[in-house]
């Protein structure tokens, strides 16, 4: 293995992420920083701390990373190099990596400290310590990488090899997610004017499905399809009349299961192709080129697809995982300022779930750009690759849209976007979990995105009928809700007595 067009490739990350393994994996002669530190100092790095210091060891750290990365990015084809967890600590180090490929192997803290806990390393002393040095340096890790690989799965990064690699054909600043899952795993491009030119094989033959809008405004990126399919915007179209129709134009177009098709457009697109990718011919390739904030902070991610019933959000449909997902931030500029709202909730959402870094820079009003699309995406997909198939921990992922749906479906999916639903539901599910101020800051957020903060012409018993058909209710006719008790502190699975429900429902609908 080799480095891309004479740029080294160097793993960081945290301790206890594997990113010597790793290296090794792909590459047998790859060096290792703390490998060169040792032999240079004739220790072993707890003993050189020991010995000299931390202060003495940086020193020698920044030398040897730096002689390292000029030796390794010197020939034609690069090279591969694994960095001590505190090395970006350095200023240089950081600003000699931005001439190489940076993979973050991204390891949660959890992991990272089963893994290590009873090693020699020297910063390992109390879980407390453990948990502050792995949030510190984490916004320097997530800040320097190109790339972005789970760090659960030793063979993860020989995975996504091939996608790393194409990295060097993309515009400057894009950025790479490698998604992982039960039933497989894929990349997920973040960038700017990346649509049609990431993602998906050009030998293969596409079908592209889009809406009207978007087909208008999009539709010659991608040159020469199999097959265009364009289906009318809107909720009120994510029906199986609209999946029959894709089908049948699919089958007299000669479509294979060596085809594939590209789901370009929002979040009834994506769900919508993604449904007809997963049960036509019993499955075949859908790479989502989401074009809505929505779809792009959240519903092309993690393989959910399907469609509407008229008593029911969501009722029929299959987890289906992408190819790939092509975020190419730069199709968000046509978007009207009401879709962009919409997307805010999710994003609001999203943040709650995540806490830390993320919480902090949407609360801070920081903006959506490319780096906010790639932090929602790595929330979710963590998410995801813990529970694929929504059994226990992906369920946090419906805070807000329990009531949301409930509200979209007592409209005829009329009256309110997506996102201006999940807004609402994310108003009655922290008045459920009793948390007042982190409502009002939560609603003050909503409120400058431009989003409803209730439903006011919306018959509250109308919406607690429609709850009655929500997908997660239990056999014995009890709801599960997502409470928050606080950013970062989201749980699932909690039932709520039935009159505080349409107490919340009706201060929502007030």
């Amino acid at each position: 293995m080799s480095g891309v067009a004479g740029r080294a490739l160097v793993l960081v990350g945290f301790m206890g992420s594997g990113k010597s393994s790793s290296a090794r994996s792909i590459c047998p002669r790859a060096l290792d920083s703390d490998a060169l530190i040792e032999a240079e100092l004739g220790a072993s790095v707890d003993m050189i701390f020991e010995r000299d210091g931390e202060a003495a060891f940086r020193a020698a750290e920044d030398r040897v990373v730096l002689e390292a990365l000029n030796r390794v990015g010197a020939g034609a084809g690069g090279g591969v190099i694994s960095l001590g967890g505190g090395a970006l600590g350095s200023a240089a180090v950081r600003e000699a990596l931005s001439h190489h490929t940076v993979v973050l192997l991204d390891s949660d803290v959890e992991t990272a400290w089963r893994r290590v806990r009873r090693s020699k390393r020297p910063l390992v002393s109390d879980r407390e310590s453990f948990n502050a040095l792995h949030a510190s340096r984490e916004a320097t890790y997530l800040a320097s990488a190109n790339v972005i690989v789970p760090a659960e799965r030793r063979e993860s990064l020989g995975d996504a090899l091939p996608s790393i690699k194409a990295l060097a054909g993309l515009p400057a600043g894009t950025r790479l997610l490698w998604a992982e899952s039960d039933s497989g795993s894929y990349p997920v491009w973040v960038g700017e004017n990346i649509a049609g030119r990431a993602g998906f094989d050009a030998a293969k033959r596409w079908a592209i499905v889009s809406d009207t809008n978007v087909a208008a405004l999009y539709g010659s990126t991608f040159q020469d399809p199999a097959q265009r399919v364009v289906i009318e915007p809107g909720e009120e179209h994510k029906t199986l009349a609209t999946c029959e129709r894709l089908w049948t134009e699919l089958a007299a177009a000669g479509i294979s299961r060596e085809d594939g098709l590209i789901a370009l457009g929002g979040g009834v697109v994506g769900d919508v192709t993604g449904f007809v990718a997963a049960s036509y011919q019993r499955g075949i390739p859908v790479v989502q080129v989401p074009t809505t904030l929505v779809s792009q902070v959240d519903s092309a991610y993690g393989g959910k697809t399907g469609v509407d019933l008229p008593s029911a959000k969501n009722y029929v449909g299959a987890y289906h995982q992408p190819s790939a997902v092509v975020a190419d931030t730069s199709l968000l500029a046509s978007l009207p300022s009401g879709e962009v709202a919409a997307g805010m909730a999710e994003v609001i959402k999203t943040a709650l779930i995540s806490g830390g870094a993320l919480w902090d820079s949407v609360k801070d009003g920081a903006e959506v750009d490319s780096d906010m699309v790639l932090a929602c995406a790595r929330t979710k997909l963590r998410v995801v690759s813990e529970d694929e198939r929504d059994g226990g921990r992906r369920q946090v992922l419906n805070l807000g849209h329990t009531v949301g749906h409930a509200i979209e479906t007592a409209t005829g999916y009329r009256m309110f976007r997506h996102g201006e639903a999940v807004g609402i539901g994310l108003l009655a599910a922290l008045r459920l979990s009793g948390h007042g101020a982190l409502r009002t800051e939560v609603a003050e957020l909503l409120g400058n995105a431009g989003l409803p903060l209730s439903a006011p012409d919306v018959d509250p018993d109308a919406v607690f009928d429609a709850l009655q058909g929500d997908k997660k209710r239990h056999s014995d006719g009890t709801i599960p809700f997502v409470m928050c008790e606080a950013p970062g502190q989201v749980s699932h699975g909690h039932v709520i007595p039935l009159p505080a429900v349409m107490d919340a429902i009706k201060e929502v609908c007030q």
